[in-house]
């Protein structure tokens, strides 16, 4: 008999940019299955999301200096079934191995550019805009970007 059960589940992310002579660099991560995309993580019990993006701003960065832009949060909610070794993982855990999932997106500004990875990421990317799209592997996380990016071009930062 196979086991099936769903798991319910927040993340919280960062798009997390610096400038650099005028221009916005944004801050990509390759994970272990070689895809690029922006800084996210699980939200802990009695967390808030504040409270989740800084903590996994600095697990996964060792970035302690950021700020967070108001007025932007989006989020996005999608269903997926865990394969491989993130399956035996779950199932070890005992945790659902068909996942619910809602990933709410921050901007954050910092002035540092060293990123200390952990085991997590194999390796970062300090990016323009044009660069950072056509990495992105996931077409959701290209979307929510694009819209990041025009709220700051809104607000009349620099580009």
């Amino acid at each position: 008999m196979k086991f099936f059960s769903i798991s319910f589940e927040k993340s919280v992310g960062a798009i997390i940019f610096k400038e650099e002579n005028g221009i916005k660099k944004f801050l990509l991560l390759k994970y272990r299955s070689g895809q690029w995309d922006f800084l996210k993580g699980h939200s802990e019990k009695g967390e808030n999301e504040k409270e989740t993006l800084s903590r996994e701003v600095f697990e996964e960065t060792k970035l302690t200096e950021i700020e967070v832009i108001d007025g932007f949060r989006i989020s996005n909610r999608f269903f997926y079934t865990a394969k491989g070794s993130e399956y035996e993982e779950r199932i070890r855990k005992g945790f659902g191995t068909s996942i619910f999932k809602r990933v709410v997106y921050y901007i954050a500004q910092t002035k540092k550019a060293d990123v200390v990875l952990n085991f997590e990421n194999k390796a970062y990317a300090w990016v323009d805009f044009d660069r950072a799209i056509r990495m992105i592997g996931n077409k959701d996380s290209k979307r929510m970007f694009k819209k990041a990016y025009y709220f700051l071009d809104k607000r009349g930062l620099p580009r």
